[in-house]
Formats: C-alpha cells, sequence, structure tokens
C-alpha cells in the first residue's frame, strides 16, 4: 500500500537517497535493459534501481547492497514508461477499479478520470475518500474537476456549486478543469465557471475544452479564457489549427470516433513533423473496444502511421505528463519517477510482455500478476440500486407533437410526430418507439417518442444513463414494464424484453451504473446487448453511448433531459418534465 498518495514524506525521501548511498537495499533491480530516455530521445542501455514505488536510479551502476533486492536480467528487452490515458471516462458500465486492473495488463498504468459519476453518487467528503483508496492502487488514479452536467438537471447548482467545484479543483488528486463542454455559456456571460477556469489556472491545473468543429474564432477566444486543450479534432487540420493557437491537442480514437489513423496521416501530408504537443486518448470508449487493450492500441496505430517510435510512446506517456504539470512525477524512466515501466520484447511492439506499476510486477513474461486490490464499494453505499417506487399504467402516456430522430450515434433531431402515440403498441411498420427519461426517485417522468433507435423490440429499460435517471424504449408499454420491473428486480441494470419475455440482462450493481465483475465478461454481455438490438432494428454503432447521449446537451440538436425536451441551440425547454 502507497502510504503517501500523492507525495513522498520526508522519511521516504531520506530513505530513497540511502538506497544511493547503499545504507538500503532497492527493492527492484533491472539489469541490462534498453530504455527510452525521453529527455534525450534516445535509447541507452542501463539498470533500472526501484525502491518500493519510486523509481531511485537509472544508469550504468549496480547498487553496493542487494539484500533481499528482487533482481530481473531484462537483457535483450525495451523499457518504456507506463502508459497515460489523458482522457479517461471510467464509468461506460464497467467501473474506474475494473478498467484499471484491465488496462494495465496491456501497459496503461495511469489514468486520468472524468469525475461526473461521484457527483451523482456521494457526498464530497466521502468522494475524497474514495479518491485516497484509488491511490492506494497500483495504477495511478487521477481525476477532473467538472464544471458542468453536460445535460440540464432539476437542481443542478446544488451539485455545480461555487464551494463543491472549488473544493474538487483544490484536491490532490485533481489534475484539471473540465472537460468545458459549457462552452458557449462560458463565451456568453457565465462568469461563475470563468472564475472556476481563472482557479484552475491560478493551481497550475490545465483545462480541457471540448470544441468539436470550433471555427479559429471560437478556440482563440476560449484560449483567451483559459482553455488549455482540445481533443475533439476529427481532421488533421483541425489538429494543426488547435497547435498553432497554443493549445496541446489530443488525437482520439475511441469508440465512437476511431479518427487517429486518419488525423496522423493528414497531420503528415501537412507537413507537421513536430509531435511534442499531441496526446492521444481512447475518450472513454465501451468495453468491448478495450478487448486488446487501452493506449497500447494508440501506440501501434502511432507506428504503424509512420510516427518517429520516440515520439510514438511519448505521445502516450511523457506529453500527457508534462501537459498536466507532472513531469517530476510521470511520464519517464528516470530517478525520481514513480516506478510505471513497460518492458517490451521489440520498439515496434507496443504490447508489452511485463508491466510494472508502482513498483509491482501487475503482469510479468506474459502472465498477470495476481494481488489483493479491491475497492469496498459497500463503505461507500455504492451497491445494488433500490427503487421504492413502481412504474404505473399512468405513467405511459405518450402526446407530445416532438419526437427525436437519430440521425446517427451523435446527432438527434426533431421530428414531428404523425403516427397515433396513444395505442399500446407502435407497429413494427413503423420506425417510431416510445422513449421516456424517469427520475430515479421517481419525481418526474419526460415522455416522448424515438425514432429510428428500434423498429421491433418490445422494452428495454436501462438505469444506465448520462444523468443516473431510468431510460425507457420500446415498442410496447406491457413489455416497458415487464423490462422495468426486471431490473428493479436485479438492482438496476439493462433488460430488453419482447413479447412478454425478458430476453437480455446486465446487472449493474453498483448503484445502477457499474458492472462488477471481471471485464472481459463485460465486453460479451455487451456484445451480446449490441447483437440483440440489430437484430431488433438497431442500425448503429455504440448503443451504450446511445444511452448517455439521449441527455448529453453539449450535442445537437434536441436531447431529453430531467428538466423537459430541450432545445439545445436555443437553450429552451420545449416541454417540461411532468411530476409524478
Amino acid at each position: 500500500m502507497n502510504e503517501h498518495r500523492y507525495r513522498w514524506r520526508n522519511k521516504q525521501l531520506r530513505e530513497h537517497v540511502s538506497v544511493i548511498d547503499g545504507l538500503l537495499a532497492p527493492t527492484l533491480l533491472l539489469k541490462n535493459v534498453v530504455y527510452l530516455n525521453v529527455f534525450l530521445k534516445k535509447w541507452i542501455k542501463a539498470n533500472i534501481w526501484v525502491y518500493q514505488d519510486r523509481i531511485v536510479y537509472v544508469g550504468d551502476r549496480l547498487p553496493k547492497n542487494t539484500n533481499g533486492t528482487e533482481i530481473t536480467d531484462c537483457d535483450g528487452k525495451y523499457a518504456v514508461p507506463g502508459y497515460i490515458e489523458p482522457h479517461a471516462h471510467p464509468f461506460q458500465l464497467y467501473n474506474p477499479h475494473q478498467l484499471s486492473e484491465y488496462v494495465a495488463q496491456t501497459g496503461t498504468t495511469t489514468l486520468m478520470n472524468d469525475n461526473l459519476i461521484w457527483l451523482y453518487l456521494l457526498e464530497i467528503k466521502k468522494a475524497f475518500t474514495l479518491l485516497d483508496d484509488f491511490m492506494d492502487l497500483p495504477v495511478s488514479m487521477y481525476w477532473w474537476a467538472r464544471f458542468d452536467s453536460q445535460s440540464s438537471l432539476q437542481g443542478e447548482l446544488s451539485v455545480f456549486s461555487n464551494a463543491q467545484v472549488i473544493s474538487w479543483l483544490e484536491h490532490e488528486a485533481v489534475v484539471q478543469g473540465g472537460e468545458l463542454t459549457s462552452w458557449p455559456q462560458v463565451l456568453e456571460d457565465d462568469d461563475r465557471i470563468l472564475y472556476w477556469m481563472q482557479e484552475s489556472k491560478r493551481l497550475g491545473k490545465p483545462i480541457e475544452g471540448h470544441f468539436p468543429g470550433a471555427s479559429e474564432h471560437t478556440l482563440i477566444k476560449m484560449k483567451l479564457l483559459g482553455a488549455s486543450a482540445d481533443h475533439e479534432s476529427m481532421t488533421g487540420q483541425e489538429v494543426l489549427d488547435r497547435l498553432q493557437a497554443g493549445y496541446q491537442a489530443g488525437l482520439r480514437y475511441s469508440s465512437i470516433r476511431p479518427d487517429l489513423p486518419k488525423i496522423l496521416e493528414e497531420i503528415q501530408q501537412l507537413g507537421l513533423d513536430q509531435y511534442d504537443q499531441l496526446t492521444m486518448t481512447t475518450d472513454g470508449s465501451t468495453s468491448s473496444f478495450y478487448e486488446k487493450g487501452m493506449m497500447n492500441q494508440c501506440v501501434r496505430i502511432a507506428l504503424e502511421q509512420g510516427v518517429p517510435v520516440e515520439d510514438a510512446y511519448m505521445m502516450a506517456s511523457y506529453n500527457a505528463a508534462r501537459h498536466f504539470n507532472m513531469r517530476d512525477r510521470l511520464g519517464s524512466i528516470a530517478p525520481g519517477q514513480v516506478a510505471h515501466i513497460n518492458l517490451l520484447e521489440a520498439k515496434d511492439n507496443p504490447d508489452p510482455v511485463s508491466v510494472i506499476a508502482k513498483g509491482q510486477w501487475m503482469k510479468r513474461n506474459g502472465s498477470q500478476v495476481s494481488r489483493d486490490r479491491t475497492i469496498d464499494w459497500k463503505e461507500y453505499g455504492i451497491g445494488p440500486l433500490e427503487l421504492d417506487w413502481e412504474l404505473e399504467d399512468g405513467d405511459l402516456q405518450f402526446s407530445i407533437p416532438i419526437g427525436l430522430e437519430m440521425i446517427n450515434d451523435v446527432i438527434i433531431k426533431p421530428v414531428a410526430l404523425t403516427l397515433d402515440v396513444t395505442v399500446d403498441e407502435i407497429e413494427e411498420k413503423y420506425d417510431e418507439a416510445f422513449l421516456m427519461l424517469a427520475s430515479r426517485k421517481g419525481e418526474w417522468r419526460v415522455n416522448t417518442v424515438i425514432k429510428g433507435f428500434t423498429n421491433k423490440l418490445g422494452g428495454m429499460v436501462s438505469s444506465y444513463s448520462n444523468t443516473g435517471d431510468i431510460v425507457l424504449i420500446g415498442k410496447n408499454k406491457q413489455d416497458l414494464m415487464l423490462a422495468f420491473r426486471r431490473m428493479k428486480e436485479i438492482g438496476g441494470g439493462i433488460v430488453l424484453a419482447h413479447q412478454g419475455e425478458i430476453i437480455y440482462e446486465m446487472p449493474l450493481p453498483l448503484a445502477g451504473m457499474m458492472f462488477a465483475g471481471k471485464m472481459e465478461d463485460l465486453i460479451e454481455k455487451e456484445r451480446e446487448l449490441k447483437s440483440i438490438l440489430k437484430a431488433f432494428g438497431y442500425r448503429y454503432e455504440d448503443p451504450v453511448y446511445n444511452l448517455l447521449f439521449l441527455s448529453s446537451t453539449h450535442l445537437p440538436f434536441i436531447r431529453i433531459t430531467p428538466k423537459g425536451i430541450i432545445d439545445v441551440k436555443k437553450k429552451e425547454v420545449l416541454f417540461p418534465a411532468i411530476m409524478r
């Protein structure tokens, strides 16, 4: 267990120096390894001394004192810094602990994580205790401080109060402000968020933007207001625009936007040959996207696209650490660094044969090293979802004249309703289905119709959503009732019903939002969900993200939120939520 969490104490620092003097022995010695020195951008043969969770020496010397030292000869192996995911959303059905354990096996040993779910689930003292628990794990887990909900909440000012946001920003495990999806409000007149941005900068923490398709005009204004980075580039030219304005640019390879290969090709065609201001991110992809790993996938693509090998690894390590003002702690193999080290068989193969995180073997010679590392979720009141209300027939009343039409995985447009939605079942010949967002506490509901999600499925109910509320989608009201009851019985999750039978269920026993089993099992469950939905007329790529995006008011054009049906561009509530 790491006693220091966020910094080493004086006693520990003295011990680190004593290892150099031979008064204490290293706990781990990696001999004869060729490592990437990110400061020289060169590969150098050396011996690496590790004491507990810190690298204390890298060079030609061998320690005089090896009493109790674990010595590993790494002749023929290559060492690179543990990979850093600079933009993680660690609760896309999986939970943060489960995700970190899984991706560590392919070399991602640090994650910079979205904090949004803790704002919904935990009061702030419990949340901060949980952050401390995460820092006791081998994978380094850092967090953002959100400024907005990405939706339109009832009581949003209490969730994003000044005291709450400032407390998050000041926490030592928090490395950035954002991501800033509410930038239009900041440009307009939101001085509250602008103040938080300035506080973030004062604390030496960058601000992550969310500027898809932003013009030069917008990029410059947001840079003047304090934005530091953006990961929303969809073309090489957009990357170049951000670099020219002084942004750190994140290149995305995600389940929704797998743009990295195309972007790298385009920036090279544009003549870009400097990679120091570039990072890469998988941007909170859904579980099946991670079957082959996380940041190792990005490094592999960079190598395949002709990025110099040193830059490819630095884009997944040192560049991110420097951006977060953590270069003295993360992102390199050097004295003083946290001992995050990946051992490779070849420079051009980013899939590590061995992984060390905080000085502990996570993977060794191709095999996972089992350790007793757990998060006691019950201690934080995070357990099966307990709903103290029932879905009634009267809740399933659909009468508003406007529905939501899915254009693709991201874009939803308003559509005028021409069919009778007062029926108990919408016929298969129509592409519409009932859509309802219901308060987790049973206090309100929003009823409409969605076009393009399914033309057959009787009912799907999910406690997993962007706001933590309950989503119902389906053609048949009785199947919706059945799926809701089953979701409630299993303590939260995603349940599908058709013709009076439950045909699929994915339990999410951690607050109805997160899976609690092995990542491999979740990957199979997610694939099964997508397969069944496609058989019932779903024609897009990522149904899990669709559940999030239904309420995401940073995306065009219309959304269903706790306040009601929202016109995103006009920021108007077209049809308000109905109190139950």
